[in-house]
């Protein structure tokens, strides 16, 4: 994922969860918020439900994969809709072990949500 599209600074993160969450589901859960710059930023963390370091950065690195995918793709953006937003998705325990697809699935569903909002 390129740097201006990555939600990094612990305070913007926090702000983005003080907003309520979005969207619940198997694998993930997201968290938008209405974003401070240009452009849509997407932001990738572990649930402390997923032990051990190798497992957390595996889950962040499947998830970073999806929302580079579903939500920065130029088809399926959130760009070019009015307002930037920022998201958070937070990896559950599950995003190690379902299939890709499922993984997208649920993207897919955050994202429709998060479209809803605009």
């Amino acid at each position: 994922m390129k740097r201006r599209y990555r939600l990094a600074r612990s305070s913007d993160i926090r702000r983005v969860l003080g907003g309520g969450r979005l969207y619940s589901g198997r694998s993930l859960i997201a968290f938008a918020g209405p974003g401070a710059g240009p452009v849509s930023r997407v932001g990738v963390t572990t649930s402390r439900q997923v032990r051990g370091s190798v497992r957390r950065n595996r889950a962040r690195r499947r998830l970073r994969e999806v929302a580079r995918r579903q939500m920065l793709d130029q088809d399926l953006s959130l760009e070019g809709r009015g307002i930037s937003y920022d998201v958070v998705l937070i990896a559950r325990p599950e995003a190690l072990t379902l299939p890709f697809a499922v993984l997208e699935a649920d993207a897919a569903r955050a994202l429709r949500k998060i479209q809803a909002l605009i």
